[in-house]
């Protein structure tokens, strides 16, 4: 049932009261330098921020074994985060309402050279309606934004009157395996949002992901005698070539698939690191080509796994020195499959209706083609999984940054969802 319109204009004067503070608060979170492995004292910061308030408490460790058993869970390598998950859990006095859990990531990817940004990356800046840093649109606003949307119910004297979940996460930029964590230790809810960077829309359609390294042997020999030696190098870039291939073949096969048949390259494969050879003057004897590629929703992580081995193989098979010295291949990281939200879901209507009241426009939905810990959520607990967030630009690059002006229109909008799908008690 749509909001009291009387309830509706305190939330949202709640929330613009709130948002200077919702402001420093996310200010706060992105002065972290919460890179991968590097998201203990973020963590921390984010487990007293939630005890303060009240909620119960849980933290916990990643469970090895128990990811790498799971379908979805990537393997574990020497760079995988030890950083805990940290979960605060908001309980009614009565459940009235719908449960929601509202989640977030604390890692960023690495900010490159610091000589590219126009301030340093972790000291954010403000500049007119744009919140400038590393990790500030990625997702650092929304995890501020889930926090102060409950916070905007409590200015008002109000509190869901369901149970409210807020898990924050690590490895969502690498694995996914935080959030598959949160359900492999029974959290689960009616609803999941999350509000990552999704300009103000809601995502219907979401690739799933795999990166995997190829590791090329050669044959060093001294400069002067490199016609009689091997190129590791020289070979990677021919195994490069056939994965291009497999990606053409991939972006071909879009025809008939709804959300991605009318996108002109769905499927990006990416060579995101290569590093090989130990000496300028020798023919390189090993190189390593680190990539990530997108699947389509409904090809199994393991199907796609496959099909890179043989395309891989295939190749070295023809290929005058790999066919002796054949390359290896392992994956390392995210093997996450994707998912398409169905139309039609009451959290959806509640979300639009939110929407049109915060934004005054109509909730739009799209396809994105990169990893999103809502397919935890859609594929696993098989309930509707929300990835609606503000708008931004250079999300992973230099002078990342969030609309401020869209992120107090998003939070104002996760406070009216929270308000109708939960209800609202006294406090």
């Amino acid at each position: 049932m749509p909001l009291d319109p009387a309830l509706r204009d305190h939330i949202v004067a709640a929330v613009s009261a709130n948002f200077d503070a919702q402001i420093a608060h996310t200010r706060a979170l992105m002065r972290f330098a919460s890179t991968r492995g590097e998201e203990q004292a973020i963590q921390d910061f984010v487990f007293r921020t939630f005890r303060e308030r009240g909620y119960a408490m849980d933290r916990f460790a990643m469970d090895r074994a128990q990811i790498e058993a799971h379908p979805g869970g990537a393997r574990f390598s020497p760079e995988h985060s030890a950083a805990p998950i940290v979960v605060g859990i908001h309980r009614p006095r009565e459940e009235r309402g719908r449960s929601l859990i509202l989640q977030a990531h604390v890692d960023v990817v690495p900010p490159g050279p610091a000589d590219l940004w126009t301030h340093p990356p972790f000291e954010p800046v403000v500049e007119g309606d744009w919140l400038y840093g590393r990790g500030g649109a990625d997702m650092k606003a929304g995890h501020a934004a889930n926090l102060f949307a409950l916070d905007a119910l409590r200015r008002i004297g109000l509190q869901p009157a369901a149970t409210v979940t807020l898990q924050s996460v690590v490895e969502e930029e690498s694995t996914g395996n935080g959030a598959l964590m949160t359900h492999l230790r029974g959290y689960r809810a009616d609803a999941v949002l999350i509000p990552e960077p999704e300009e103000e829309m809601l995502v219907r359609a979401n690739t799933g992901v795999l990166w995997f390294r190829v590791e090329v042997r050669g044959r060093p020999v001294h400069v002067r005698e490199m016609g009689t030696g091997a190129n590791a190098i020289d070979a990677a870039y021919r195994v490069i070539g056939a994965l291009r291939q497999l990606e053409a073949r991939w972006n071909e096969d879009k025809a008939g698939r709804p959300h991605f048949e009318g996108e002109a390259h769905p499927i990006n494969l990416n060579i995101g690191r290569i590093e090989g050879g130990d000496w300028a003057s020798s023919v390189p004897a090993w190189c390593r080509i680190d990539c990530r590629i997108a699947i389509y929703p409904g090809t199994s992580a393991a199907e796609a796994a496959h099909e890179i081995e043989a395309a891989v193989q295939a190749f070295a098979r023809d290929d005058a020195f790999l066919s002796n010295s054949p390359p290896s291949v392992a994956f390392h990281g995210f093997f996450a499959e994707g998912y398409v939200l169905e139309a039609g879901s009451e959290a959806e209507a509640v979300l639009g209706r939110a929407h049109a009241a915060a934004t005054g426009k109509a909730l739009e939905s799209f396809m994105t083609a990169g990893y999103l810990d809502t397919r935890v959520h859609a594929l696993y607990d098989r309930v509707p999984a929300l990835c609606y967030g503000p708008k931004s630009e250079n999300i992973h690059g230099f002078d990342e940054r969030v609309s401020l002006a869209s992120l107090k229109r998003i939070t104002t909008a996760m406070a009216l969802f929270v308000a109708e799908w939960c209800g609202t008690e006294s406090l």
